[in-house]
C-alpha cells in the first residue's frame, strides 16, 4: 500500500479501470498515454479552433473539392481519427452525425462509410468503435452493425434502460454520462452532490452491477466528468473515458485509490431484469424526466456543433 501511495492517483487508477482519453488534442493524448480515445463533434469543432489543428481541416476539405460539407466532416474525422491511432494501442472511437439519431438505416449507411474510410487507410475495424446515440433507432441500428463486425460506442446513455437494450442488442460498449446526470440533478434540487451519492456515479454503478450479474459482454465506460470525486468513485468500471484537465487533475494527485465496483459484489446485487421490448424502452425513457431531457439536448448540442463544422467548410476555412 505505501508503494502505491507514492504513486500518483492517475497512476493507481489505470489498475483497476482502462483509462481512456476524452479529447481531440493529440498533444494530451500523447502526455497521458492512454488506452483508447475518444471524440465528438464538439470536441473536433474545438480542436480546429486552434492553429495547429486548421491544417487538418484544411487538408480535408482541399481532398474532397466537391463534396457536401457532411461528407467533408466524415474526411475530417476520419483525418483526426488517424493521427490518434497513432499514438495509442487501442481504439478511437468516431461518432456518427447525430441528425441521423433516429434514422435506423442512415445511421447504419453511415457507420459502413466511416468504416470503409478508415479500412481504406489501412485501419482495421477492430480498432475503431462507432458512436451512436442510444435512442430506440441507435440502438437498433448498432444490432446491424456489430452483426457485421462494426462494433458500436453508445453515447447519450442516461438510464438503465438504454444500457440493457443496448447490451442486449450486442453493443461492444456503452458511453454513460455521470456529469449531465449530475447536472440535472443539482439544477433540479439545488445540491451540490459529492462522492457516492452523485446521481450520475450512482447511475453507473447500477448499471455495471446490471451488466456483470446477468453477463453481459459489452463494456461500460463511464464519460462526461464533473470531478475527479466522481472518477475514484468508480474504479472498477470497465473503462472511464476523461477529459485532459481531469487527468492531469488524478496525475497531480497523491493518496489512496481503491476498488469500488467488483464483478463478485455485481453478481450478489438485487436487481430485476428489465424489458427491452420497444413499447417498454418507450415508456420506461418517458418516466425518466432527466433521461429524456438530457437525451434530447445532447443530440441538439452535438448537432450545433455539426452545423459549426459545415459553416467553417462552406467559408474555406
Amino acid at each position: 500500500m505505501n508503494a502505491d501511495i507514492d504513486l500518483s492517483q492517475l497512476d493507481q487508477f489505470k489498475k483497476f479501470t482502462k483509462v481512456v482519453a476524452d479529447t481531440g488534442d493529440f498533444q494530451s493524448i500523447k502526455q497521458y498515454e492512454p488506452l483508447d480515445a475518444t471524440t465528438n463533434p464538439s470536441l473536433i469543432f474545438k480542436a480546429v479552433q486552434k492553429d495547429e489543428y486548421r491544417p487538418l481541416l484544411a487538408r480535408a476539405i482541399k481532398d474532397n473539392p466537391n463534396a457536401v460539407p457532411s461528407a467533408v466532416i466524415d474526411a475530417l474525422l476520419i483525418l483526426f481519427g488517424l493521427e490518434i491511432l497513432r499514438l495509442i494501442p487501442g481504439r478511437v472511437s468516431t461518432e456518427v452525425d447525430a441528425r441521423l439519431s433516429f434514422d435506423s438505416e442512415a445511421t447504419i449507411e453511415k457507420a459502413r462509410k466511416l468504416i470503409a474510410l478508415y479500412e481504406n487507410n489501412g485501419i482495421a475495424r477492430e480498432r475503431i468503435l462507432i458512436k451512436i446515440a442510444s435512442t430506440w433507432e441507435g440502438i437498433r441500428a448498432a444490432e446491424v452493425l456489430q452483426q457485421e463486425g462494426i462494433r458500436c460506442n453508445m453515447t447519450l446513455l442516461f438510464a438503465l434502460p438504454q444500457a440493457v437494450a443496448c447490451a442486449e442488442a450486442g453493443a461492444q460498449l456503452i458511453s454513460p454520462f455521470v456529469g449531465r446526470i449530475y447536472d440535472w440533478y443539482k439544477k433540479a434540487n439545488g445540491r451540490d452532490y459529492q462522492g457516492a451519492e452523485d446521481p450520475g456515479v450512482q447511475s453507473v454503478g447500477k448499471i455495471y452491477h446490471y451488466y456483470k450479474k446477468f453477463g453481459y459482454a459489452t463494456e461500460v465506460m463511464g464519460a462526461s466528468f464533473r470531478n475527479t470525486g466522481e472518477i475514484l468513485e468508480l474504479a472498477g468500471c470497465d473503462l472511464l473515458t476523461i477529459s485532459p484537465n481531469l487527468l492531469q487533475e488524478l496525475r497531480d494527485a497523491r493518496g489512496p485509490v481503491t476498488r469500488k465496483l467488483g464483478v463478485e459484489t455485481a453478481r450478489a446485487a438485487d436487481l430485476d431484469r428489465i424489458a427491452t421490448d420497444e413499447k417498454n424502452f418507450r415508456f420506461l425513457m418517458n418516466e425518466d424526466a432527466m433521461a429524456t431531457e438530457k437525451l434530447a439536448e445532447g443530440i441538439r448540442l452535438f448537432v450545433a456543433d455539426t452545423v459549426k463544422l459545415e459553416h467553417l467548410i462552406r467559408s474555406g476555412k
